[in-house]
């Protein structure tokens, strides 16, 4: 299951540099798959949120591989980094993505 940043976020910026994928974007951010990772996919994405920082499904695995929980809740001062209920992915899935991500 991906994490998602919800309207409570007050954009302190704090989860950002915590993404091991780079998975977390500022507001009205365009993002790219290969920013952060050994993709080669430069196409430039929409944003996904205009108002609160927001997390890039595609790119998130939830800290699998890299840390016991996820970076963005364990350092977000209003616990608005949660479960994404839409995206639901098996530890393995979350696996594989990560060795997709950074060729591993």
């Amino acid at each position: 299951m991906a994490i998602k940043i919800t309207e409570d976020c007050i954009n302190c910026g704090a989860c950002e540099p915590e993404c091991p994928n780079n998975a977390i974007y500022e507001p009205e951010t365009f993002w790219k798959l290969s920013e952060g990772t050994s993709l080669k996919d430069e196409t430039e994405m929409d944003p996904i949120s205009d108002d609160v920082y927001f997390i890039a499904t595609d790119k998130c695995t939830e800290c699998i591989g890299f840390h016991d929980e996820p970076q963005c809740a364990a350092v977000c001062p209003v616990d608005c980094c949660l479960d994404d209920e839409d995206n639901v992915e098996t530890k393995e899935q979350l696996l594989e993505k990560k060795k997709r991500l950074h060729d591993s």
